[in-house]
């Protein structure tokens, strides 16, 4: 596994992917570094950009560039997503060297959005009734997503990996494997392997029909939605794949669970959905496998990324996730 790099080396990449770009930055500012990092570029022409050097062994730049073109068509569609800007030579990335190494990294850079985030809006929402109407907000982008992507002809070339049975709750998840953690108990484990054998089973009977399963953006939390006014972005596509209509509101509902935030949030968030999709009765009835697996792919992400394992998140995550098994019968 590759070695997180230092800001100096960062701003190195960024500074060197440029030079592919026609385009003159007047400042290039450092804004986050997590899964990816990311610089804002201000222009010589008053444009504003944002620059993602793409952590390795994610994503190879097949599936960089599908994730572009979905968001290309998500874009004609009307949702307010992020375009990208060509290099010179009309690539959407450009493959940087890591100074001082043989690696590379994958640079993209798409337009920027102003804006609060809507989890920021949240926080501050002084009563119930507003929380319910965020949510409502959020339903219908989802469903509007969820609608362009069953009608889009998916090009042949297209790579996106998929949060299927396998992608879940196979022996190799997408998220990693959930049942190797070192924090879990004998007892917790042999609970955590026999819930992910009903889920595969559960999953792999209930079929890929168009009504429930398509590409998705798969991290649609209000972290990565912004607001400007009465406009509505939504941001950070690189988890995006095929996967189930619920896991996407389970996503969105997941930090969320405590009463009363969750029955209003949920009622809302399905109610927004359902304006803009049809969302069956019975498809709502899984949603709680649903937030259960959101838990088990997080435990799966932490284990894989043990720097964010901060104080008793994975033990708290793993009663978590039992509770919602033994609510569900496993």
């Amino acid at each position: 596994m590759a070695q997180p790099l230092d800001r100096a080396t960062l701003r190195a990449i960024a500074e060197r992917a440029l030079d592919e770009w026609d385009i003159c930055a007047t400042e290039l500012e450092l804004i986050s570094i997590s899964e990816n990092t990311v610089f804002r570029i201000d222009t010589d022409t008053d444009e504003t950009y944002a620059l993602r050097i793409h952590r390795p062994d994610y994503h190879n730049l097949a599936e960089l560039n599908s994730e572009q073109q979905w968001t290309a068509a998500l874009k004609r569609a009307g949702i307010g997503v992020p375009l990208p800007r060509l290099t010179r030579e009309g690539h959407g990335y450009a493959t940087v060297p890591v100074p001082g190494s043989t690696e590379t990294r994958h640079v993209g850079i798409v337009e920027w959005f102003e804006g609060v985030t809507l989890s920021s809006i949240i926080v501050q929402a002084p009563d119930m009734r507003t929380l319910a109407l965020h949510f409502n907000q959020l339903g219908r982008i989802a469903a509007r997503i969820h609608n362009q992507a069953v009608s889009w002809q998916v090009p042949e070339d297209f790579q996106r990996h998929a949060f299927d049975a396998d992608g879940f709750m196979g022996d190799t998840p997408f998220w990693g494997p959930f049942w190797v953690l070192p924090e879990l108990k004998a007892s917790e484990r042999e609970h955590i392997l026999n819930t992910r054998r009903a889920i595969h089973r559960t999953l792999s009977d209930y079929g890929k029909g168009s009504e429930i399963y398509s590409l998705i953006h798969a991290d649609l939390h209000p972290h990565n939605l912004l607001v400007n006014g009465d406009q509505l972005h939504v941001i950070d596509f690189d988890d995006s794949g095929f996967g189930w209509h619920q896991y996407e509101l389970a996503v969105a509902l997941d930090a969320y669970r405590k009463p009363p935030h969750f029955k209003v949030a949920r009622d809302a968030l399905i109610a927004g959905y359902r304006s803009e999709r049809p969302l069956s009765d019975e498809a709502i009835e899984l949603l709680p496998m649903f937030l259960l697996i959101r838990s088990l792919a997080l435990l799966g992400w932490l284990h894989e990324r043990p720097e964010h394992n901060k104080g008793d998140r994975v033990r708290n995550l793993i009663q978590s996730a039992c509770k919602q098994a033994e609510a569900l019968g496993i």
